[in-house]
C-alpha cells in the first residue's frame, strides 16, 4: 500500500473538516496496515475486504472464518498446485513457495494487489511462514497460481460459498493472483453497514477503487471513482476515472467534487 502523500493527507483532513466522513477501505487485515496510513486520520476502517469494520476505534463488525473452512480451502488450493496467503486478526502467514513465486513475477501495471505484495516483501513487512500459523481461523485467503486453469478448477469446490477476485494479469504472465471472499461479505456490504450505523443513505457515498476486490463496493456506492492505475474491469464499473495513485488522484478528485 503506497505511503500517503501530503496531498492525500490534505484531502482527507480537508474533507473531514467540511463535515464529510472518510473511511479507509482495504483488502488488507489490520496488522499489516501501516502506521503512516492510520495517522492520516480516518473516521473508521473497512479492512479484510469487509470482514472487519471499525468506527472511531470501536469494532462494528468482525467475521473470522472457522479453521475447518480454512483448512478445506487450503487443501483444495494445494491439491491444484496453488500457493496461499492466510490473513488473520493477528497477522499474515504464507506458503514459502508463494513468496518465491512473487519475487519472480512480472505484474501487469494495473495489478495493484500483486505489486503491493511484492513491495511488502521488499520492505520486510512481518509475513510469517505457514508453520507458524496458529490455526484459529482467518478472514480470507489470497492465492497465486502458475496457470488460470487451476484457479478455475477450484471454483467447482468453493465457488458456491466464495466470491473469487482474480486480479489483472499480463498476457505473458506466469503468476496469477487473487483472493476468495465469503459470499455476503465484501466492501460493498461494508459501506452498507457504515451507512446503517450513521443513518446515512448509500446514494450519498463515494467510493474509490483500483482492484477487483473493490468491484462490489463500486456497484453499491452512490458515485464510484476508479483510480487511473485501476484494472479495466474496475474502470468500466466506475462512474468516472481520476488520476493514478502516484499522481495523487484522490486529492484532485476531492477538489473536483468540492469535498475540500
Amino acid at each position: 500500500m503506497k505511503a500517503p502523500s501530503a496531498f492525500v493527507r490534505k484531502a482527507v483532513g480537508g474533507a473531514r473538516a467540511n463535515g464529510h466522513k472518510v473511511f479507509l477501505c482495504t483488502g488488507r487485515n489490520m496488522p499489516i496496515i501501516g502506521q503512516d496510513i492510520l495517522e492520516v486520520g480516518f473516521d473508521g476502517i473497512i479492512a479484510s475486504a469487509g470482514s472487519h469494520i471499525e468506527v472511531g476505534g470501536d469494532v462494528l463488525f468482525d467475521c473470522v472464518l472457522p479453521e475447518e473452512t480454512i483448512q478445506e480451502c487450503l487443501d483444495i488450493f494445494h491439491r491444484h498446485g496453488m500457493y496461499c496467503r492466510i490473513e488473520t486478526p493477528e497477522g499474515i502467514y504464507t506458503d514459502p513457495q508463494m513468496e518465491a513465486l512473487l519475487k519472480t513475477a512480472q505484474p501487469d501495471a494495473s495489478n495493484s494487489e500483486l505489486i503491493r505484495m511484492q513491495k511488502e516483501i521488499e520492505a520486510g513487512i512481518a509475513i510469517r511462514p505457514y508453520d507458524k500459523y496458529p490455526k484459529q481461523g482467518a478472514y480470507k485467503i489470497c492465492f497465486t497460481s502458475r496457470d488460470l486453469e487451476s484457479v478455475e478448477q477450484t471454483k467447482a469446490y468453493l465457488g458456491d460459498r466464495f466470491t473469487y477476485a482474480v486480479h489483472a494479469y499480463s498476457d505473458s504472465g506466469s503468476c496469477f493472483n487473487g483472493e476468495i471472499i465469503p459470499k455476503g461479505i465484501d466492501k460493498g456490504r461494508g459501506i452498507e453497514r457504515i451507512c446503517g450505523y450513521f443513518g446515512a443513505d448509500l446514494k450519498d457515498t463515494i467510493a474509490f477503487g483500483d482492484s477487483m476486490n473493490d468491484y462490489e463496493m463500486m456497484k453499491k456506492a452512490g458515485i464510484s471513482v476508479a483510480m487511473g492505475n485501476a484494472c479495466e474491469e474496475i474502470k468500466k464499473a466506475a462512474d468516472t476515472v481520476c488520476k493514478t495513485v502516484w499522481e495523487d488522484g484522490i486529492y484532485y478528485e476531492f477538489c473536483r467534487m468540492n469535498l475540500v
